[in-house]
């Protein structure tokens, strides 16, 4: 198929090459061109160019003002718009930006998305989601059909975002406090492995912060855009999150210190602070 991607930044570029890599011929736009030819593929002038002619378009931009932006009045000429920004209820209004719409979001950050095991959570017509689903299976190792209603899968994947933010902080705030009490981090990760309480992602960002490597595989002001979007759809829930209120607050204040650009597991410089009593 020819597939047109719009959004070449750290999660767009290696989805386009896996896409790529899948036999399908693809086509590149980003805002800053340089991103896009950074990919090695052809890149097109405006988003209308890379359009034209696709079988499946791919948006994966930063928020649904980017998406709007990118995709008003283009003729979709047919092509299935397979929606994979996180741009939470936002989705609601991208139905209107013509295209047949297939609510598209993936859960993982830079190094699944390069693996090409990224989670995709697809919602929308069913013969819209057979149209786009070998574009699913070139990024994602799981794909979840969640349902024909476009939306669903972006519920699911804020839900799901919920958790891997509460665990990005938990694990920033468990570090800081065993630092500040002496207690060197990595023996921390080391009476964790393995047992009930471990998880993969836990050792991953834990030795991120434990080298004060915050190199983004997902960049600290991105999270607070999708702490906020799950804020919106649990005040719209009527359901009250107190910890992803904390963790916005956290978030908030490590950005706040410069740290907005670096990876999200950076929060962790907001814990720090001089102890009491001297």
């Amino acid at each position: 198929m020819r597939v047109a991607v719009l959004g070449t930044g750290i999660m767009g570029a290696p989805m386009a090459k896996n896409v790529a890599a899948a036999g399908h011929d693809v086509v590149a736009w980003n805002r800053t061109r340089e991103k896009a030819e950074e990919t090695g593929l052809t890149v097109a002038d405006s988003p209308q160019e890379a359009i034209r002619g696709a079988d499946i378009v791919l948006t994966m931009l930063r928020d649904v003002e980017a998406v709007k932006e990118a995709v008003a009045g283009v003729d979709w000429g047919g092509a299935a718009w397979m929606q994979s920004s996180t741009v939470g209820l936002g989705i609601e209004e991208l139905s209107a930006f013509g295209g047949t719409l297939v609510d598209a979001p993936v859960l993982g950050t830079r190094k699944p998305a390069e693996e090409g095991t990224l989670a995709v959570f697809l919602s929308g017509p069913p013969e819209l989601r057979t149209r786009v689903r070998p574009v699913a299976d070139a990024v994602g190792s799981s794909v979840v059909e969640v349902g024909d209603r476009v939306g669903d899968a972006t519920r699911l994947k804020l839900v799901m975002n919920s958790w891997v933010l509460m665990l990005t902080e938990a694990t920033a705030e468990l570090l800081a406090f065993a630092e500040a009490a002496g207690i060197e981090p990595r023996r921390v990760l080391d009476a964790l492995k393995g047992g009930a309480m471990d998880s993969a992602y836990l050792q991953t960002k834990g030795a991120a912060i434990a080298d004060r490597s915050f190199a983004p595989s997902f960049k600290l002001e991105t999270a607070l855009k999708d702490v906020q979007l799950i804020r919106e759809l649990a005040a719209r829930s009527g359901v009250d999150l107190a910890l992803i209120d904390a963790t916005e607050q956290r978030f908030e204040q490590a950005i706040a210190a410069g740290h907005g650009d670096e990876d999200m597991s950076a929060t962790w410089h907001a814990s720090r602070r001089p102890p009491e009593g001297g």
